[in-house]
């Protein structure tokens, strides 16, 4: 299973998710054109343990399976920010 960072991350300054992930798989993409930061899961170094979700406080972490169909395209930006 992988996590995903949904579009309620984007521009929030809070990263209790990093500070919580015991593998350091939680990477930052700074956008270039709006200057807003958003965070992005490695799937490769992710060991699926779900640290990252209760601490969110945007609630915008989710596994692949349960992303909200509304923030589809986050689970492709998070893949294709890896590759």
């Amino acid at each position: 299973m992988t996590y995903v960072i949904c579009d309620p991350c984007i521009g929030e300054k809070d990263r209790a998710c990093v500070d919580a992930c015991p593998v350091d798989c939680i990477h930052p993409r700074e956008e270039e054109d709006a200057g807003e930061v958003q965070l992005f899961i490695d799937p490769d170094t992710c060991i699926d343990c779900g640290a990252c979700v209760p601490v969110c406080p945007v609630e915008a972490i989710f596994p692949e399976e349960d992303v909200p169909t509304k923030w589809n395209a986050s689970i492709h930006l998070n893949e294709n920010h890896f590759s």
